[in-house]
């Protein structure tokens, strides 16, 4: 119901949107240009993101939060089925779906696969974003348009648009978030101005210190990695101008032979993933960090439902 006294203010809208796509698409990448601070990891490495990190993007008439949901995948453990329960209840639950597909790589059954799921949620309006659009000539672009479409006219999907995007040259970005609002339902705000996301502070950090220790072991250790912040305390005795925050963090390996690949020759590896972290997450806290870092072994704990639990899963 429009207020009589400001016939021309269109009502506020606030929703949810998530996006989707095998992993690589440019799916944390293009959140972190919508809400324009790093919140969701962006690893070049494939399914990294673990957690439903919101992105937060306020905008004067409408505020649209970001479910970051993990890549979907045919599951080979028990972790990799939790994470597909978790992403077909989040699709189920969101008002928006936008589906990434790189403009660099053609359709193939990841993708499909993908599409396949989306079919079966009738109600939620999607999107197909064609993302990485810099890395490809206009012809490119134009025959992966006409593909998008064919595909969904195979599936029986109605796409709401169909975008394309570079979140890394900042293409069109804003006229996506142009595009979600007005399906999001008219709500206030749901969440304060100043949030960029809803996670817990220890989450976010958790999962920079992952990225940072993912990047330099490209092949070696792709899911092998945990990381939990045992504490994060504000160091005593420091006046009120120069705050300083201690970070205990763990991170877990499945095996013995792996600590070696995560501490580097000299400790100079795991030197390196805590200064990395460190730069991301004063940034991200606005405050200056001192990070203690330990590498521990938690056996086999993709497959054991126990340290599943420990470890936040």
């Amino acid at each position: 119901m429009d207020n009589a006294s400001s016939p021309s203010q269109a009502p506020h809208r606030a929703g949810f949107a998530c996006f989707v796509g095998r992993p690589n698409a440019g799916k944390s990448t293009l959140t972190n240009a919508l809400v324009g601070t790093k919140v969701a990891i962006t690893s070049n490495r494939p399914q990294t993101t673990r957690h439903t990190v919101r992105g937060i993007v306020h905008r004067p008439d409408a505020q649209l939060v970001l479910v970051d949901t993990p890549g979907l995948h045919k599951p080979r453990t028990l972790l990799g089925e939790r994470l597909n329960d978790v992403v077909r209840t989040t699709w189920a639950e969101v008002d928006v779906i936008g589906f990434c597909l790189p403009a660099d790589q053609k359709l193939g059954p990841g993708d499909r696969f993908i599409a396949g799921e989306l079919a079966g949620i009738k109600k939620t309006p999607k999107i197909a974003i064609v993302t990485k659009t810099d890395l490809v000539d206009s012809k490119a672009l134009a025959e992966q348009l006409i593909a998008i479409q064919q595909l969904g006219e195979e599936l029986g999907i109605q796409w709401a648009e169909i975008v394309p995007v570079s979140a890394v040259g900042d293409k069109q970005v804003s006229l996506l978030a142009d595009l979600i609002a007005p399906m999001l339902p008219e709500s206030p705000p749901l969440y304060p101005e100043g949030d960029l996301t809803d996670e817990p502070e220890q989450v976010m950090v958790a999962e920079l210190i992952r990225e940072a220790a993912l990047e330099g072991v490209r092949d070696e250790l792709p899911h092998s990695i945990a990381v939990v912040v045992e504490e994060m305390l504000p160091r005593e005795d420091r006046p009120a101008n120069k705050p300083l925050l201690d970070i205990h963090a763990n991170v877990y390996i499945e095996r013995p032979s792996q600590k070696g690949i995560i501490i580097g020759p000299k400790g100079a590896r795991l030197k390196e993933v805590g200064m990395k972290s460190r730069k991301h997450i004063e940034a991200l806290l606005g405050t200056p960090v001192y990070l203690d870092l330990h590498v521990k072994v938690a056996k086999d704990w993709q497959r054991d439902p126990k340290q599943l639990r420990k470890l936040g899963f």
